[in-house]
């Protein structure tokens, strides 16, 4: 049975801006209410591996080898510094006014999954945070884990997509402010490339 502590503890965990939550925000802020479901489906999808490597033991291996934390994690940085150059170059030639270039759904989805697969800290994350809130005695731990996860992600996912409905709701009040809107896409940019330092000095 899911306790209201695990639920509260990981509505918090799930609300503390990152950088998932920047990308659903900034999709839904420049590309509207279906970019922001998809945005937030990928990065929910991209929980997936995570979870996995929590159930079968596997992030105890990822997390006693320094070797594949450190391949894991600078993937993860080269992506982050790839999507701060791609917000960046999207923001020269952003306007509301005008139609540009868009990804396709599954573009954005790909992206939002990746962001969340190459994050080496997620796997270490759930097998810290997950194990508190199993019982001893009840469900077979897996199941236990599984239904856990299961939740976590719908939660994320609902955050996710009221996080970028509201981002889309202020693109409203801006269309008309073309500064604006180039200067929210390079503060983006500058957001990836913070995050992507962050995890490169970041101890384990």
């Amino acid at each position: 049975m899911i306790s209201i502590e695990y639920i509260f503890t990981a509505l918090i965990v799930i609300l503390i801006p990152g950088t998932v939550v920047i990308y659903t925000i900034s999709n839904g802020l420049f590309y509207g209410v279906k970019a922001t479901f998809f945005a937030a489906l990928g990065c929910t999808l991209g929980i997936i591996p995570s979870l996995l490597a929590c159930i079968l033991g596997l992030s105890v291996l990822l997390h006693s080898s320094a070797v594949a934390f450190e391949i894991i994690r600078y993937i993860g940085v080269a992506y982050l510094l790839y999507l701060a150059w791609m917000t960046y170059k999207q923001s020269a030639a952003l306007s509301f006014g005008k139609k540009t270039k868009r990804m396709s759904h599954l573009q954005i989805m790909i992206r939002g999954c990746l962001i969340n697969v190459l994050n080496p800290k997620l796997s270490i994350f759930f097998m810290a945070f997950l194990p508190q809130f199993i019982s001893v005695g009840n469900q077979p731990q897996y199941l236990q884990l599984t239904t856990l996860g299961i939740v976590f992600m719908f939660m994320t996912l609902i955050v996710f997509i009221v996080y970028g409905l509201m981002a889309n709701h202020l693109s409203m009040f801006i269309t008309n402010s073309h500064n604006f809107a180039r200067n929210s896409q390079r503060i983006f940019s500058v957001c990836f490339a913070s995050m992507a330092l962050k995890l490169a000095i970041t101890e384990r």
